[in-house]
């Protein structure tokens, strides 16, 4: 099989690239590197999408299959309140994530874990994620149901994702998982998904 970004150990050779994104009038700097999602110069407009939309439930947040912590590092840019935790199974993600921490003098806590797995009991007001979808279904599907576990009740689940390339199913599943679900924005075939976690859930 294939080398892809959800892979633990990345065995590909690194190459890097360096640029700065803007997003609601916040100016960031970032290294990307190959091996890890989404390598290039840019963020990827599907994860631009979310933080585009984003409003924290709370004071906590956590990036799960944060790549080199672009969702996480604006979503704590934007919102300084919060207290930030990334994580990823990908070894590399992980410590470019922390580089780029440092590199934008921005506080994260950053864990290699295959999806919750290191976490334990914690709970954030916020999960957000552009999910690993080339990891396949299970682990999707996974990502979404044991979010209610790592949840504040009236913390809420964000997830972006083409509608038409999984997102649908997701969309479904986070509805089965929540009881709820809405789209916060569509556009250009792309969707940010919400579901609230509820005491009675």
């Amino acid at each position: 099989m294939s080398e892809h970004y959800y892979t633990e150990k990345p065995a590909s050779g690194i190459r890097e690239k360096e640029f700065t994104e803007t997003i609601r009038n916040k100016t960031l700097s970032f290294v990307s590197v190959s091996g890890v999602f989404a390598f290039g110069s840019r963020i990827d407009k599907v994860s631009r999408l979310l933080l585009e939309n984003f409003i924290p439930s709370g004071k906590s947040c956590l990036d799960i299959g944060c790549g080199y912590g672009a969702i996480g590092l604006f979503c704590k840019a934007l919102h300084p309140q919060i207290v930030l935790t990334m994580t990823d199974i990908n070894e590399r993600a992980v410590a470019y994530a922390v580089k780029n921490a440092e590199r934008n003098k921005l506080y994260a806590k950053v864990l290699k874990s295959d999806l919750y797995d290191e976490l334990n009991d914690c709970l954030f007001w916020d999960i957000v994620t552009n999910p690993p979808i080339s990891a396949g279904k299970s682990v999707v599907t996974r990502l979404i149901q044991e979010a209610k576990s790592h949840l504040h009740p009236g913390g809420a689940l964000w997830l972006t994702a083409f509608h038409n390339k999984g997102g649908s199913t997701y969309k479904k599943i986070m509805n089965e998982s929540f009881g709820n679900v809405e789209d916060v924005t569509k556009k250009g075939g792309m969707r940010v998904y919400k579901s609230i976690l509820h005491s009675s859930i």
